[in-house]
């Protein structure tokens, strides 16, 4: 045999070589990479912001070892700016950039490798970036401006309408829109619409946090150029709150834009909004978010926002004075269109109206097509349901219009859709059409553009539908701000109810970017006393205080914590949490019980003013109390997680003293609460008020109240907690009773009335046919949906925990009852897909869960015994699984990552099962 030749030689030697390096590389990537929550963002202003990624592996018991970032001006090979170097850790989300300060507008690369759990390093992921906004507030060198000739008249005024045209002489590297306004926005470059952006620049307190957007606009740059933009009311200078109708931030709205071009050669150019500008009225009337949009295409300027529009006829803008230095950077996510919802039945009521049904009680407004003659006025209203004769009803939207006003231009078919108004609805009464058809009417749903999570589904299709509507009055409430219904003349954000759904809330859409930018406002508004008002953006004028209301300055932070292992909002809040704990202290007198302020207590509890059905009121003082102690408490634990130790024992032990004050003034040694209702009970028992002693016997009293009555008592204090409470305390009989039950009052009520949201009223719909009270009866209300946290963490079995937030280490641990045979969630993680999803076939009970990488679970498997398990198709044994035990009736352990399936003997789950649905 001859000796192999020198290329031979080292040919060999450099496949041995290749093939040495790929063994010793993980199959895995580092994938799906963020900032601050979003993919690639231009424009924000955090200085060291987070990055986080997923990791795509089909190995199972995945878990990074370590990490490296690398930061770099160019995608390419750029000059480093910032390397982490290995890090050992496996933290994977919210790891901040800690490299040299950023400038206003740079844009940097970045990229991360990893190893896994053998010290295998993958390859580098592809580049990702971020850019960032204006940082300092004197590089906005544009000025305010505004149509100087408009008309002082009460109510909502015409849209104004700005433009400019510029050119461009050089090859032009990048570009860069940086705007706002006071009042609402649309942008345009060439006559087309820059972004599909919303309401901006969105609603935040706005005389001390005022969002500008900042948008690429490389590709639409020509040597002949026009920019535009329509200017509306919108929150700023509309009808908003009570008796706000004519300026609640201020009295004129007005634009401020700089577009800044950025030239091959080095040099840049700026344009700026100035006296330079055009401005003048346009087609669109009026436009108010309350009472709607009336527009006149017959006023219509073809070609305003385009090069080569003959602008003689427009006056220059008028600059006006209003400061920059409250500018900030979005940190939430916009209001987009979404999806659409197609006609599904056209029909005439009996007083002869003219009704399209979209089927689904939705947000956002139509989009309208019509072929009439010049002059011809089409009119649009807006309502939720109709009565009890089939007729359009409006009278529960109070004061708000809703009313969309089209004028046609003629000569051949239009579309019209509104600029700056939104309308909850599902029915949309026309009148103007000569021969109205389905196709003319397509609803358009609009939302804050969260990222979906979650999805629950099970074997009752009127629990799936009850889903259904959670996640639909999310959608139609999540606008901006976490308002409390999208309809009548209020659409606010409301404190109360954004706490006690936010858990709800974290399941089924990705809603951290959206509180972290809510959360800001909160603490923007609250008072120098630590107050924290009612509605957030406050324009009720400073009025707060209330129990469980201003504790979602506490409670959303830390869910968003739960939810996201997000740190930081934890720090950035703590002034505001502290403050608001305080202002209950400065409350509350010496003997550690807060009572005599106003609250709305257990607002819309059960018929607690009705004669036919006795009601349940609880003691508002012991509401408030009950909050003190846990918001007290709560804030110890935060304290301690972010480094405040003597905070943490401070909190703790006033929340202590706090729970002593709470079981001697409210309750007995029996263990009995004065307010004798499901609502007190729940919260002395989920908030840990009681004495061990008397934990046993309060829960009695609970499930005998519960008994008793055989339906829910509770309002929107007690609601979130009564089911998880009966559950916790060995009720789960009575839990899924309440879950199952189709009569008044109950969750499945309203589904069988045909509801397709929450409502705000058990009874919104009376079972006689009638209408609660129109002057608070809103058909899209998501406070009461909070019983979908229930749902998904202990029907399904998908639980954080709270010692390692943010899935990165969760519980797995289903609980069949109430007849179902089969229930599951997916949920989409910081760190990817969670399944947890159960069925009863026959006598077999089969479990199927996947965990991501880089995370564990503990899982429990109820009414197995171990030896009867088997887990994809093999016998379960500690080979395959860590810290396996017997405890009881169920089987626990922990795993890795991986798609799993088990399955046992249903045995004692099908007894049990069938005994509830019995019940």
């Amino acid at each position: 045999m001859k000796c192999l030749t020198a290329p031979v030689m080292l040919l060999v030697a450099i496949l041995l070589f290749t093939a040495l390096q790929a063994a010793a590389r993980p199959t895995a990537e580092a994938i799906k990479l963020i900032c601050e929550y979003h993919t690639n963002p231009v424009g924000i202003d955090v200085m060291q912001p987070r990055l986080g990624w997923q990791i795509s592996t089909t190995e199972n018991n995945f878990l990074q070892s370590a990490y490296e970032i690398r930061v770099t001006d160019n995608p390419g090979k750029g000059r480093l700016i910032w390397s982490s170097g290995k890090v050992n850790s496996g933290q994977s989300v919210n790891i901040p950039y800690e490299g040299p300060a950023l400038k206003s507008m740079q844009r940097v690369y970045w990229q991360v490798r990893i190893w896994d759990n053998q010290s295998k390093v993958t390859n580098w992921s592809l580049p990702a970036f971020w850019e960032m906004g204006i940082l300092d507030p004197a590089l906005w060198k544009a000025s305010w401006i505004t149509l100087g000739s408009e008309k002082a008249v009460k109510g909502s005024k015409p849209c104004q309408y700005m433009r400019k045209d510029f050119r461009v002489k050089k090859k032009v590297a990048s570009a860069r829109v940086y705007i706002t306004s006071l009042g609402l926005y649309q942008l345009y470059i060439n006559g087309e619409k820059v972004s599909t952006d919303l309401f901006t620049p969105g609603w935040t307190s706005y005389h001390k946090r005022l969002q500008y957007q900042v948008y690429d606009v490389t590709s639409v740059i020509r040597p002949e150029n026009t920019i535009g933009a329509i200017i509306g009311d919108g929150w700023y200078r509309g009808n908003i709150g009570w008796g706000n109708d004519d300026g609640y931030y201020g009295n004129k709205i007005a634009l401020l834009a700089q577009l800044q071009v950025n030239y091959s050669d080095g040099s840049s150019e700026l344009i700026c909004t100035d006296q330079s500008w055009k401005a003048a009225n346009g087609p669109i009337l009026a436009s108010d978010i309350y009472n709607g949009e009336t527009y006149d295409a017959r006023k219509e300027m073809p070609g305003w926002c385009a090069p080569g529009f003959n602008s003689s006829g427009w006056e220059n803008a008028a600059i006006t004075d209003h400061p920059k230095t409250m500018l900030v950077a979005p940190q939430g996510v916009p209001v987009k269109a979404i999806e659409e919802v197609k006609t599904v039945k056209l029909f005439t009521t009996p007083k002869g109206e003219t009704v399209f049904d979209l089927g689904q009680n939705m947000v956002g407004w139509v989009r309208l097509k019509v072929q009439e003659k010049a002059a011809n006025q089409v009119t649009l209203c807006f309502a939720e349901v109709l009565d009890k004769e089939g007729n359009f009803y409006t009278d529960n939207l109070r004061a708000a219009k809703a009313t969309d006003v089209y004028t046609c231009k003629g000569n051949g078919p239009e579309v019209f859709e509104p600029h700056f108004t939104f309308h909850g609805f599902r029915y949309v009464k026309v009148e103007g059409i000569s021969n109205p058809s389905p196709d003319q009417v397509t609803g358009v749903v609009i939302h804050s553009d969260m990222e979906p999570a979650g999805s629950f589904s099970c074997s009752d299709s009127l629990i799936n539908q009850l889903q259904h509507n959670i996640q639909w009055g999310q959608k139609g409430n999540f606008l901006d701000v976490p308002t409390d219904c999208p309809q009548r003349d209020e659409r606010l954000g409301w404190t109360g109810d954004a706490q006690v759904f936010s858990p709800t809330a974290a399941f089924n859409f990705n809603v951290a970017p959206f509180y972290t930018k809510w959360l800001r406002d909160v603490a923007a508004d609250q008072l120098p006393t630590g107050r924290v008002p009612h509605v957030i953006p406050d324009v009720l004028k400073g009025s707060g205080g209330s129990t469980a209301w201003a504790d979602a300055s506490i409670i959303v932070p830390w869910n968003t914590y739960l939810a996201y292992g997000d740190k930081r909002i934890l720090e950035v809040q703590y002034p505001s949490m502290k403050a608001w704990v305080d202002y209950i202290t400065s409350r509350a007198g010496e003997d550690f019980l807060w009572t005599g302020d106003y609250h709305f207590g257990d607002w819309l509890a059960f018929a607690t003013n009705s004669s036919d059905y006795p009601g349940a009121t609880t003691e508002k003082d012991l509401i408030a109390t009950a909050y003190y102690a846990f918001s007290s408490g709560l804030l110890a634990r935060i304290a301690g997680i972010i480094g405040k130790q003597d905070d943490a024992a401070k909190y703790a032990e006033l929340s202590g003293n706090i729970r002593k004050a709470f079981n001697h003034e409210f309750v007995t040694p029996s263990g009995r609460l004065v307010s004798n209702t499901q609502t007190a009970y729940s919260l002395a028992l989920a908030f840990g008020l009681l004495p061990a002693e008397l934990v046993p016997k309060a829960a009695q009293y609970l499930a005998d109240d519960v008994k008793k009555f055989g339906h829910l008592t509770t309002g929107f204090v007690g609601t979130p907690l009564l089911c998880k409470t009966l559950s916790a305390y060995g009720f789960d009989d009575l839990a899924f009773m309440l879950l199952n039950r189709k009569q008044y009052p109950s969750w499945l009520y309203p589904v069988t009335k045909g509801a397709t949201t929450i409502w705000e009223r058990w009874d919104g719909l009376k079972p006689d046919g009638s209408f609660q009270d129109p002057g608070m009866n809103s058909f899209n209300h998501y406070a009461y949906g909070a019983i979908g946290e229930w749902l998904y963490s202990h029907v399904a079995g998908l639980s954080i925990d709270p010692e390692q937030p943010g899935y990165k280490h969760f519980l797995l641990a289903p609980h069949p009852g109430g007849g179902l045979t089969r229930a599951g969630v997916e949920f989409q993680s910081l760190y990817g897909k969670i399944q947890s999803s159960w069925k009863i076939t026959g006598n077999e009970f089969t479990y199927d869960v996947a965990v991501p990488a880089n995370t564990t679970a503990i899982v429990t498997l109820p009414g197995a015994t171990a030896g009867k398990v088997s887990m994809n198709a093999k016998p379960l044994d500690t080979s395959s699984v860590e810290w396996l035990k017997q405890s009881g009736d169920a089987v626990t352990f922990t795993i890795g990552s991986g798609s799993y399936s088990f399955s046992y003997p249903a045995g004692e789950l099908i007894k049990g099962n069938q005994q509830e649905e019995q019940e």
